[in-house]
């Protein structure tokens, strides 16, 4: 029996079985080593728009025929970011519409800023960013107000509003009308201005410090030093020596030195 074993051992060694070789991965979120060579970007990397152009410009069309009355503009910016360019008295109606019709179902109001241009008839520039979370759009409502003209508030519409335009009325100094709690909300109370205007100076028109004889803080007018008003004007580079233009020869020791011999 022993020696049929041995021959059937010794038979078996004649044929070259090759088993796959199988390692456990220990690491699985490690990155293995790629020989192969990675393609390499020759051009500046730019901004590839993923989404369709064709159905955003659907929807910016669709918008414009649904509201005609409101809707000043619809463009395309950076690729692939939609804007809708309305009147103050249309912002509470479009974005009811925006909100609650089936085709659009903007039901996020992921931000909302403003921006101040004091060389225009109507400073201010209200903009709206809107999200679609069951389509998985944005959208861009811009509209336009100046100092005095209060705005629709669109809390009721939606709720993140309510902090939104108080940070607008706090930074800018925009009037919203039904807002429920329409405060300062960054700045302290007895903060004198809106920070954010072009024409708000950048040392402010009070400062606030701590008095020891009243033992607590007090805010008073400000008052700046002479000390403080020196600005310099130089470029920072002119303050390295290894940057400066070197100055060209003055002939003029060359000259008075031949004058004395």
């Amino acid at each position: 029996m022993s020696s049929l074993l041995k021959n059937c051992w010794r038979f078996s060694r004649n044929f070259p079985i090759t088993t796959r070789k199988c390692y456990p991965k220990l690491l699985p979120s490690m990155r293995m080593i790629n020989t192969e060579t990675e393609n390499i970007e020759t051009r500046p990397t730019i901004l590839k728009p993923k989404s369709d152009i064709t159905k955003i410009k659907d929807l910016g069309t669709y918008i414009t025929a649904c509201l005609p009355k409101y809707v000043q503009k619809a463009q395309i910016i950076t690729g692939d970011e939609l804007e809708i360019l309305i009147c103050p008295d249309g912002l509470f109606p479009t974005m009811k519409f925006l909100r609650n019709h089936h085709k659009t179902q903007f039901t996020s109001l992921a931000d909302m800023t403003a921006l101040d241009v004091p060389s225009r008839l109507y400073r201010f520039e209200l903009v709206y960013n809107l999200l679609s979370i069951n389509f998985n759009t944005r959208i861009r409502v811009k509209t336009y107000t100046d100092e005095l003209t209060p705005v629709q508030s669109i809390e009721p519409i939606y709720d993140a509003a309510n902090w939104y335009e108080r940070e607008v009325w706090d930074m800018f100094g925009i009037l919203f009308q039904g807002n429920t709690d329409l405060r300062r909300i960054l700045t302290d109370y007895g903060f004198e201005g809106h920070p954010l205007r072009k024409d708000f100076p950048l040392s402010g028109f009070v400062e606030v410090r701590y008095d020891y004889e009243l033992q607590r803080i007090v805010c008073e007018p400000l008052e700046l030093t002479q000390e403080f008003r020196k600005f310099e004007l130089s470029a920072p580079w002119e303050q390295f020596p290894n940057f400066r233009e070197t100055p060209p020869p003055d002939d003029s020791d060359k000259t008075g030195s031949k004058d004395k011999k």
